[in-house]
């Protein structure tokens, strides 16, 4: 639809630019579903281990380490691994947790590879909230998998993704190969 002047005022200066919206991204925003980094009581990776696999998303249950879907994700199938453990910082690990952190994020390249196909992957920390850690009290190591031209116009003018696939069809299939 071609924007009038009406419209104008209502959206905002007419720029010749097309917009998509996306309000659902307002309940991470600013809703009250969005994490707050305020301590274990509020940390959604404090809360995850306590509820059920499906509901929370969890993939996969170490001892001391566990693997669930992103609630936000960049691309279909981004994993977060996070210790059980309330703790903000990759010194903060004990020896036993960063070695289970590293191989769950090996058997989360593994399941994706499996599952999905993806041509590379971006594996990463974010420590602090200066270094883009939306929460920085637990710290979590995202596995992102990636695909030639997944970085596509949507990103990079509509600051849109769009994903295939429901959450939990991906949690299901991840955690069927997790094991395997």
């Amino acid at each position: 639809m071609p924007e009038t002047e009406d419209s104008a005022k209502f959206a905002g200066q007419v720029d010749g630019y097309d917009r998509l919206w996306v309000p659902h991204r307002m309940t991470y925003v600013a809703g009250p579903n969005r994490p707050k980094d305020q301590g274990e009581h509020d940390c959604p990776f404090c809360a995850a281990p306590g509820q059920d696999d499906e509901v929370a998303l969890v993939v996969a249950r170490g001892e001391r380490v566990f693997a669930l879907l992103n609630l936000y994700p960049y691309n279909s199938g981004h994993v977060l691994i996070c210790p059980y453990r309330h703790v903000p910082d990759l010194t903060d690990l004990t020896t036993d947790e960063a070695n289970e952190l590293m191989a769950f994020s090996q058997q989360a390249v593994k399941a994706l590879q499996a599952t999905r196909q993806p041509q590379g992957f971006n594996l990463g920390l974010n420590l602090g909230a200066v270094a883009g850690a939306g929460l920085a009290a637990h710290l979590h190591l995202h596995v992102v998998p990636r695909w030639r031209g997944d970085a596509n116009f949507m990103p990079i003018v509509a600051q849109v993704r769009a994903l295939p696939e429901l959450l939990g069809t991906t949690r299901e299939a991840l955690a069927r190969e997790w094991g395997a």
